[in-house]
This record gives structure tokens, sequence and C-alpha cells, in this order.
């Protein structure tokens, strides 16, 4: 039965890596994903859990330990941020070309430079073409459910991908919101037990795990890694079913919010989601025609989906929390209009950067953009593509 709780972005986290106590967790601290590991130790120490709780020299290390972990057999997992993803990139291709079904908690912040401690996806959307399955959330209660249907997700036959699960770093992972928890049994119940198949510590039945492949092979490795990530989209969507019917939350691969009749709709992912949905709600009480697409998972893409979704409105605000350096948009510029032309949705695609390293996103900047989406449907404003939001004006600047 759930229960009432107060409890910050990274406490919910690892209270739902407590409850799921997985075999083997190395880390190695970064900002502001530091709590959840320290958190983790400090519920080893008092006896709560009996994970095997590995303090590495670094994240290469941390998610190196993982990887070897989860080949052995054991239920493994990490957390990092920031550099911390960047610094184990090679290791994160490993483990999804290996196929080992680990998990990441990620607090998403930006990576340098210019050094910045505070919040936008570049981590994340770096990571993109790694091999993982990303999920976001809005808010503390996500994050928490997010982590406790991550291992089912990895872990399914069709699927054997490892699943990074994101939340926005000092904006959800240390702002205390109300959520509900779960009992630990109906968690253990719902995650069940992990048993590989194949693994390097089976006596008897041995293994290799990330051979050289030479080339008559390699291409095929890929391909039914790209298979995999494909079938997980089914997968995700089943397990969010699963996860509503035994605990009364949840949606699948986004969340439609006012979307039923709306005209001009904004796509965002992660903690701005809200402030969108707020200013969706003071719009509509103006009687325009506002909606939010807040998109949960990011990989894999669900392009048809996404597509299917907005086919009745007339203009759409694309939102990256990062940026590409391509001179056209970030990655949400590039994949939503790309969707949308494959499936002949032939709707107006407005691409915007907002919020990079900490910068406010607020109800009234997201008002604007609703209203500059409506001028642009109705031709009175040009399209400007991958405008950045909120950036101060050149007198303002100094030096």
């Amino acid at each position: 039965m759930s229960r009432k709780d107060r409890m910050s972005g990274n406490e919910a986290v690892a209270y739902a890596i407590r409850q799921v106590n997985p075999d083997v967790m190395p880390a190695f601290p970064i900002t502001p994903s530091t709590e959840i590991p320290q958190m983790v130790s400090t519920y080893i120490a008092n006896g709560e859990m009996d994970t095997e709780f590995i303090p590495v020299e670094s994240e290469h290390s941390s998610m190196s330990a993982t990887i070897g972990a989860e080949a052995a057999g054991a239920r493994s997992m990490t957390a990092t941020s920031s550099c911390g993803l960047a610094f184990m990139w090679e290791e994160l291709l490993v483990a999804a070309s290996n196929r080992l079904p680990l998990v990441l908690a990620l607090v998403n912040r930006t990576l340098s430079g210019p050094i910045n401690i505070n919040c936008d996806h570049s981590d994340g959307m770096g990571a993109r073409d790694t091999g993982w399955i990303q999920i976001y959330a809005e808010n503390n209660q996500e994050a928490y459910d997010n982590f406790i249907q991550a291992f089912p997700i990895a872990e399914d036959k069709r699927v054997h991908l490892p699943v990074m699960v994101c939340q926005d770093g000092f904006i959800t992972s240390h702002a205390v919101e109300n959520i509900e928890i779960e009992d630990d049994a109906d968690v253990k119940d719902f995650v069940g037990e992990y048993h590989p198949e194949e693994f390097l510590l089976n006596p008897g039945k041995p293994v290799a795990v990330g051979p050289y492949a030479v080339s008559n092979y390699s291409m095929e490795a890929k391909y039914n890694q790209e298979q995999a990530m494909i079938r997980s989209k089914e997968v995700v969507k089943e397990i969010a079913v699963a996860f509503r019917d035994k605990f009364g939350r949840g949606f699948d691969l986004f969340e439609q919010y006012r979307m039923e009749d709306a005209e001009y709709v904004m796509l965002i992912m992660g903690s701005a989601a809200g402030t969108a949905k707020q200013a969706v709600d003071d719009l509509r009480n103006k009687g325009f025609a506002a909606g939010v697409l807040k998109l949960r998972l990011f990989r894999p893409f669900p392009a048809e989906e996404i597509a299917q979704a907005l086919k009745g409105c007339k203009a759409v605000a694309i939102m990256d929390r990062c940026e590409s350096y391509n001179g056209h948009g970030g990655p949400l510029a590039s994949e939503v209009p790309a969707a949308l032309y494959n499936a002949k949705v032939y709707t107006e695609a407005v691409s915007y950067v907002y919020g990079l390293a900490g910068r406010d996103f607020t109800v009234e900047t997201a008002m604007g953009i609703f209203e500059e989406l409506k001028e642009i449907a109705e031709g009175k404003r040009p399209v400007v593509q991958n405008k950045y939001v909120g950036l101060r004006s050149r007198g303002d600047q100094k030096g």
C-alpha cells in the first residue's frame, strides 16, 4: 500500500535502490548525484540492504566495475552526473554492446565548459547514441517510479540493454516534494529476482564477454542491438501498464497534457514540463488552445507516436535543454521534425533552446513562446529556428 512522504529526488532514487536491493553498486561522487551513493552506503551500513558497495577511484572505474559485476551475473547499477558520465563514455558503449541490463541513475548537469554545475541535458543528450535506453523524469515522484521500472525493462529477454534513469540536477535532485512510496515487499514483487541466462561465473557453461569482433560479425551484432532497442519501446509500455495496474500511477512513452483539442503545443522533457503545464492552464483560462507533450522516453525515440500526437495541432515548440552545435538546433530539434516528415504530418515545428547551465525558465517565458507559435501559425511572425530563450541582450553583456 502506498504511503505519503517528503523526499528530494536523490532521496527518492536512493530509497528505490534500497527497495530493489541490487547485488552490486560501484560509485564515485560527483555533484549533484553524490547524495545517491552516500545514502545507499548508509542504508548498507545500517543493515537495511545487503548490496555490495564498491568505492572506486573514478567514474570510468565505476562503470567498468558495474559492467564486470553485471557480466558476472549480478544485478548491478551506479549513479553519476555531467563530467562523470563523460568520463565513462567509452564504457557506456561497452555496456550496451555487451547487452548488459544494468541501470544508471543520471542526475542531469551541464557539461563543461564553461565550468558550471547547474542543470541542463547536455550530459544525457551527449550519450544519446551510446545504445542506452533513456527515461526522463519531471519530478521526484517520477524519478522514484522510473527507477523501479528500470530493471524490469533492462532485464526483459526481448531487450537486455542498459537503462539510464534521468532527473534534473538540483531542480528535482535536491528539492523536497510530497511523493507516494510503496511497501518494500510490493516493490520487490514488481521488480522480481534476476536470473541471467548467460554470465561469466556460471560453472560448466563458459562464455566470452566483450571479445574482439571481426568485420564478418560486428555489423550483425550492431544490428541485433538496434533491434533490441526497437523492441524495448513495447516493453517500456508493458512495464508502464503493469506499474499503473499495481500502484495506480504513471504513463508510458510520453504524457499528453490538455492535448485533446490543442492547437499550439510545447514538446519538452524534464522538470520544465511542470512550468509549461502551468502556462497551459493560465492560457486555457483565456481561451487559448495550448497543450504540452512531455517526453518521458528519449531512447528509443517514439517517432511514430509523437507524430500522431501532434497531427492535429497548428504549431509545436520543440524545447531543447542542450545544444548540439550543429548550426541547426538541439537533438529534439532534429528528431521531432524528422518524425513529422516521415509520418507526413505537416505541422509547423519551431525549435527553441532554453535553460542551459541552469538559466531560469518561467511560466511567463513559456506563455510568450505559445503566443509566438500562434503568431507564426497566423503568418504574423517569421519562423526563427534554434532561438535561445532568455538570452541576455547584447546591451546587458559586459566585458
